[in-house]
């Protein structure tokens, strides 16, 4: 039992790695970005290429990852992403679930539709035994990790002068303006956050999911629950949820695997129901 709680929560940190970067572009900057996903897709078939073709070790393949799809999310930012911060909600969901399936569609041309299996290093392989049960040691690597991204965030957005002039320029971009902060610019650099910490997860998951072009689809329902329930914007929220939504979706396939798939669905509507704001969220 103990060891199925700690694979879920586990698999909650990936999703929490995976779905914080939505959260802080759809909750700070009002922006659906349904491709998010892709980016996390990215991130994983450049840590792929990094380890395979020029024998990167894994734990400096994660970096390259991050800065790979912050470089992109950049470039894609500047080129098309800003031009609908003022649209309508569908065009946003219209546009960048398109990019999806550009990506989806580019990265099965060069590199075909199989998974891309990793080898791990030797000291993130097998177990840790603790009176008698055994814990995955990459999954503890990767709880640590997202610990850390959580302790990082929540720092970096409440207590900086940059978190603040993100907050500022949400509240009210004309009044930010004013004050003389280039609201462009902090919302490049937010935007190329959020797809870093995609890229990240894309690059962790592969250890534990695997990837493949599909991905960018199938963990988008994940990601997007994950914001919902836990409150946009919220990072203590999207860790909660993340948590809880990992912890159910294991625990549901491990001891009823006939319906191990629904209970996410039936945890997100029932909690949805009580607080149609999710967890943490304020508006």
């Amino acid at each position: 039992m103990a060891v199925v709680l700690f694979d879920g929560f586990a698999f909650g940190m990936l999703l929490f790695v995976l779905s914080v970067g939505l959260s802080v572009t759809f909750g700070l900057m009002n922006f659906i970005n349904l491709a998010h996903c892709a980016f996390g897709m990215l991130g994983g078939y450049v840590a792929v290429v990094a380890m395979r073709a020029f024998g990167v070790p894994f734990l400096l393949a994660l970096p390259f990852a991050f800065l790979a799809a912050g470089l992109v999310s950049v470039v894609l930012e500047r080129s098309f992403f800003r031009r609908l911060y003022r649209a309508g909600g569908l065009n946003q969901v219209l546009f960048t679930i398109g990019m999806v399936f550009v990506a989806a569609a580019s990265f099965a041309y060069f590199f075909g539709t199989g998974q891309q299996p990793i080898v791990l290093p030797d000291y993130l392989q097998g177990y840790w035994e603790v009176n008698g049960l055994r814990f995955g040691t990459y999954r503890i690597f990767l709880v640590a990790v997202s610990l850390v991204i959580a302790g990082l965030l929540v720092y970096g957005l409440e207590h900086t002068r940059f978190g603040a002039r993100i907050r500022a320029a949400v509240d009210n971009q004309r009044v930010a303006q004013g004050l003389g902060l280039d609201v462009d610019t902090i919302f490049a650099i937010t935007f190329a956050l959020g797809a870093g910490l995609a890229g990240l997860g894309g690059a962790l998951a592969i250890g534990i999911v695997g990837l493949d072009p599909s991905f960018g689809f199938h963990y988008l329902v994940y990601v997007l629950i994950v914001v919902a329930v836990g409150g946009l914007g919220s990072i203590g929220g999207s860790f909660v949820a993340a948590a809880l939504l990992g912890i159910f979706d294991v625990a549901g396939k491990y001891f009823v695997p006939d319906m191990g798939a629904f209970l996410i669905y039936l945890f997100m509507v029932v909690l949805l129901l009580v607080r149609p704001l999710g967890l943490f969220g304020k508006r």
